[in-house]
């Protein structure tokens, strides 16, 4: 923690001297995603200026539901009330006055969106579905930046190389978007918007230095308080009318969890068919997550802009997996580098992502007893391009393409090398007449793993009786690629085995069984096709939006890390030198159905059907106060195969919140409630189990000073101090409170 906060206080020094260097002012600007060609039913007056020279929202202003523009739900500017998809958009009010720096605490308010804190690091995040210790089907992009790691097939949030105050706002698709973002957004997307830096001229400080409960775990493992802190700053500077820079750095510190004791609970018996097995005995650990984010942009004179960006951000902590927890270890880093020129509708740009770490399994080890290392680097190479244009005002064309290329260094996939994927897509929105919209489009993948082309179509009719009204009714089909370690793992693993089970006389004594863990290069690609019925409407003079949705997700080859049955351990089939030849092989079997895993691998399972319902409404009361409440429910999966291959969520899920800011003061209240979930995606069925229902509440309250520059806040996340886990092999969260002191200079 000590040298990640040396790191960050001198990147912070760095930062605030920048801001000696140009102290000049400037006007604010806008919002800076790509603008989109207007369309035939909003035209802009002829003296409107362009979107990227309307002002920002400020925090402290109430959220404008009418005007609100997303970016993220067809890749061009539309207001959020005309989007063709189900989306939810957190607002700077509500960042401002979060209670924590965790990006999961932002996102376990939108409906429909399941949330696991697995470690003081691994968040995993699910739309419509049940997450699990590595969410597959969920696309994160900062920007428009895939942060989704293609080698494992997930999202690592903590590589977000930016602070808070930085993002505009967030993007939240509830429902598949591969019609224009590709593979991987088979649930959903989350999509950050950062604000340009003529957004956020000026220089800022955020410290926060705070402690969480522990309760007592298993031996060896950290009790009573634990710390955490965080560092950022930001400078950002209009050199002139046509040149404008930002930077930014900063560092999060975290002291681990206690892990759960005792026996794995399960208390649904049809998915757990074999005696508990504990809660392994490994030393828990927690995080330091450094960063650093620039950013130049370029104006010119005839409306067209050019972007470059770049940071990097480092992480250490547990990663949770199939075959057990990763350590990852100091050092681990992702940098990227990312450049666009857009011009009125067009848009080109290109980004790298390099990702280099390892880190060290604590559960399993090698068939010799020796820990299992994993080496990890990556790069990736992205190319696109789009478009937006009018055609006879009564269409709005959108369409475009990327091209991607990325290679592996993977320790536990040595066969893995080099993947290339592409894709294009078009859309039209059709406008039938001043009441009825139709939105249709599609988009063409090829992978060279997958042996034919992907197509995922999009269909929305929408139904506008007035302006601030919008019935969707929809039909869209998204799929996910077999990750490089779906495709290509090779690994031996082996579980210690208690001969004490056995004998007396062999107490102390463990055997590693050896399971064989590989790869499936005969994969298909998940795909879902999902009929919805929404609403989206702006009530109460502009104060509120209200939004319900219900859909039908069929899923068909899911892709899950499982056993082969049929290759287990057994008394006519023993494990090699079973028990160094001291008990002979039937002694495995004393009773008939003995036995024990020999080999995983990865699978397509069939089909699932999965129903679900979302409620929610959002308010700004008054010019100060703000509000939410929604709820989702999400019926357990049907499936023509074992419903215990499948993670199962919470059916229910309610969250009410309010935040506040007038004057000098601000602060937020909320509560989250998540029925209990099911879970079964680490390693055989005696680490399946369930987690308890748990009710969550988040609060924090802040005083501003010194004419707004200066705020004091305290913040807490869990204030009822519940022992709470959110996974059944994860952490036990409880309160965390922290102090903050923000700066704008």
């Amino acid at each position: 923690m000590k040298s990640v906060c040396r790191w960050a206080c001198t990147a912070l020094v760095v930062v605030v001297s920048a801001s000696s260097l140009h102290a000049q002012g400037g006007a604010a600007g806008s919002r800076d995603p790509q603008a989109a060609a207007p369309k035939p039913a909003e035209q802009k007056p002829p003296d409107q200026k362009p979107p990227d020279q309307k002002p920002e929202q400020k925090p402290d202003e109430p959220q404008k539901y009418e005007e609100t523009v997303v970016v993220s739900a067809s890749r061009t500017e539309e207001k959020l009330i005309n989007a063709p998809a189900t989306m939810t958009v957190i607002g700077p009010q509500t960042i401002e006055s979060a209670p924590t720096q965790n990006f999961a605490e932002l996102l376990r308010a939108v409906p429909g969106v399941n949330i696991t804190q697995v470690s003081a690091r691994d968040i995993n995040v699910t739309t419509r579905g049940a997450t699990g210790t590595l969410a597959t089907g969920q696309l994160a992009l900062l920007d428009g930046r895939s942060l989704y790691q293609d080698f494992f097939g997930f999202v690592m949030w903590d590589f977000l190389p930016v602070n808070l105050n930085e993002i505009k706002q967030i993007e939240v698709i509830r429902g598949p978007a591969s019609a224009v973002w590709g593979a991987n957004a088979l649930n959903g997307v989350v999509n950050v918007i950062t604000k340009s830096p003529r957004e956020m001229q000026g220089t800022s400080a955020i410290l926060g230095i705070g402690a969480l409960d522990r309760q007592s775990g298993l031996t060896g493992q950290p009790t009573g308080a634990g710390t955490m802190f965080y560092i950022s700053g930001t400078h950002a500077q209009a050199i002139n009318d046509r040149l404008a820079f930002k930077i930014s750095a900063g560092g999060y510190s975290q002291d681990p969890y206690s892990r759960p004791t005792g026996a794995i609970p399960c208390d649904r018996p049809e998915q757990c068919t074999t005696p508990r097995n504990p809660y392994p005995n490994f030393k828990n650990q927690g995080t330091a997550q450094p960063k650093f984010d620039t950013r130049v942009d370029y104006d010119y004179a005839d409306g067209s802009k050019l972007v470059f960006s770049g940071g990097v951000a480092g992480t250490d902590g547990i990663m949770h997996t199939g075959i057990g927890p990763f350590d990852i270890n100091k050092g681990s880093v992702m940098g990227y580098a990312k450049a666009n020129y857009s011009r009125k509708g067009f848009r080109t740009g290109f980004f790298t992502n390099v990702l280099n770490g390892d880190a060290a399994n604590l559960l399993t080890v090698d068939a010799t007893g020796k820990q299992i290392d994993f080496n990890f680097g990556t790069k990736t190479f992205d190319f696109e391009a789009s478009n937006v244009q009018a055609v006879h005002e009564k269409h709005v064309l959108t369409y475009g393409g990327n091209l991607r290329y990325n290679t592996f260094d993977l320790s536990i996939a040595p066969r893995s090398q080099n993947r290339t994927e592409g894709g294009a897509y078009i859309q039209d929105e059709m406008f039938l007449s001043n009441v009825f919209r139709l939105v249709a489009g599609g988009r063409v993948d090829r992978f060279d793993y997958l042996d034919t082309a992907v197509f995922s179509p999009r269909v929305t009719f929408m139904v506008k009786p007035d302006a601030n009204d919008t019935v969707r009714v929809s039909y869209n089909r998204a799929y996910r690629s077999p990750s490089v370690v779906n495709n290509f793992l090779d690994i031996t693993i082996a579980e210690p085995l208690n001969l004490g089970l056995f004998s007396p006389l062999l107490a102390g004594r463990t055997y590693l069984i050896p399971i064989h863990a590989t790869g499936n290069s005969n994969l298909k690609e998940t795909t879902v096709d999902v009929f919805e019925l929404g609403y989206s409407g702006v009530v109460a003079n502009g104060k509120a939006i209200v939004s319900a949705a219900f859909y039908v997700n069929r899923t068909k080859d899911d892709i899950f890390f499982t056993e082969l049955t049929a290759q287990r351990w057994t008394a006519t089939n023993p494990p090699p030198n079973f028990a160094f030849g001291l008990l002979p092989p039937a002694v495995i079997a004393l009773t008939p159905a003995r036995s024990f895993p020999a080999a995983f691998t990865y699978l397509n399972f069939g089909k699932t059907t999965q129903k679900g319902l979302e409620l929610g409404v959002n308010s700004t009361l008054n010019q100060f106060v703000g509000m939410y409440v929604n709820y989702s429910y999400q019926a357990t999966p049907t499936a023509n195969f074992a419903l215990s291959e499948l993670n199962l969520p919470p059916k229910n899920h309610f969250n009410v919140g309010v935040n506040f800011n007038k004057s000098r003061y601000l602060g937020d209240l909320n509560v989250t409630y998540s029925d209990s979930a099911f879970w079964q995606d680490v390693l055989d069925d005696r680490y399946h189990g369930t987690t308890k229902s748990y009710t969550l509440v988040n609060g924090g309250f802040g005083v501003k000073w010194a004419g707004r520059r200066i705020t004091t806040s305290v913040k807490g996340t869990n204030l009822l101090n519940e022992a709470i886990q959110q996974h059944v092999f994860g952490d036990i969260i409880k309160r965390s409170i922290v102090g903050e002191l923000r700066v704008n200079f």
